[in-house]
């Protein structure tokens, strides 16, 4: 005799597939946004005004607007297209719910990360720029090899917190049929109205979100143990994780 809830009994693989849906799709979305989120900040910061004005757009565009209404004109915009994006060979990739929400999660942390990575390398001193060019390094060089490193350490948590978010917001993906963990449960929910499912479904996230923010302080410990905790890196948001 099984001692799990009979709804789980009939429901609890499907929740289960649905929550394996909810990882792919944050875990990549947050990856590619971080690559696209690189190119973002590149132009926002560059000394060039028309790269800066079209990432200060994007930006805005992005944090400016909810994640929801992006997620619709992607998926149903796509579809007013749909002549235009075969002759292109893209509509076998847009015509997938799937992979519309990977494009809006993806266009959407993207322009959050950017602004991560901006504010972590502003917070590097100005002298460390000044001293490797007085021996004689290049910026490239320079970036790479001294600004990027300490950058990091100073955008983990910001970024822990923009997973954490993007695993929340997520939810909104079931809004196109997406089978992630919130769609199989409003599944579930149609076929038997027990409303304790979305309890099931709750406790799911919840258990993701707390290993992911255990498994981050640890992360963020063992990269700043060499560090004097008084100066580690701090920046606005991080409480979030703790």
């Amino acid at each position: 005799m099984s001692l799990l809830p009979d709804i789980l009994q009939r429901y609890g693989d499907d929740l289960l597939d649905g929550f394996w849906i909810t990882i792919q799709l944050v875990f990549l979305s947050v990856a590619l946004g971080a690559v696209v989120g690189a190119f973002v900040c590149a132009g926002r910061m560059s000394k060039r005004a028309p790269l800066r004005w079209l990432a200060t757009f994007y930006m805005a565009l992005f944090r400016g607007t909810p994640l929801l209404a992006q997620l619709f004109l992607i998926y149903y915009g796509a579809g007013q297209f749909s002549g235009f994006w075969r002759d292109v060979g893209l509509w076998g990739i847009l015509r997938e719910p799937f992979n519309c929400a990977l494009i809006t999660f993806t266009l959407n942390t993207a322009a959050y990360q950017a602004e991560v990575f901006r504010g972590a390398i502003q917070a590097i001193p100005s002298g460390q720029w000044e001293g490797a060019a007085a021996l004689g390094l290049r910026r490239r060089v320079t970036f790479l090899r001294v600004i990027a490193p300490q950058a990091a350490l100073y955008a983990l948590r910001p970024f822990g917190n923009e997973l954490i978010l993007m695993i929340k917001g997520s939810a909104v993906a079931s809004v196109v049929t997406v089978y992630d963990l919130l769609g199989e449960t409003r599944l579930a929910y149609s076929d038997t109205f027990r409303f304790d499912v979305y309890f099931y479904a709750a406790a799911l996230y919840l258990i993701l979100v707390e290993t992911l923010r255990r498994v981050w302080n640890v992360l963020e410990r063992r990269l700043t143990r060499h560090l004097d905790p008084k100066s580690r890196p701090r920046i606005s948001g991080e409480d979030a994780l703790d």
